[in-house]
């Protein structure tokens, strides 16, 4: 299935500035919320079901041999018009 990308943003950020984004997300998913993702003049409303999959993923990119870039991605999933309700193991965050 081909990708769409409906919005996309990236730059550095502070931890401060990163964990204020994560906790307006976090406050609209525990109240049911839509979110809304805005950077100028684009805008996308999304409204995650009430069991969507999440997915927690740390990567290593780069030579086997030298430095390379790590990241941790945390991604919502759900099929468009679907319930989201997918059986999921426990995940523990420190």
């Amino acid at each position: 299935m081909p990708e769409e990308v409906l919005f996309k943003s990236e730059s550095a950020q502070s931890r401060a500035d990163i964990a204020a984004y994560l906790r307006t997300v976090a406050d609209s998913l525990e109240a049911g919320d839509p979110i809304t993702l805005k950077r100028g003049g684009e805008s996308v409303t999304m409204e995650p079901p009430a069991q969507p999959t999440f997915e927690v993923k740390a990567e290593r990119e780069g030579p086997a041999d030298a430095l390379g870039e790590l990241s941790v991605e945390f991604e919502l999933e759900w099929d468009e018009g679907g319930d989201g309700s997918e059986a999921s193991g426990d995940l523990e965050i420190e």
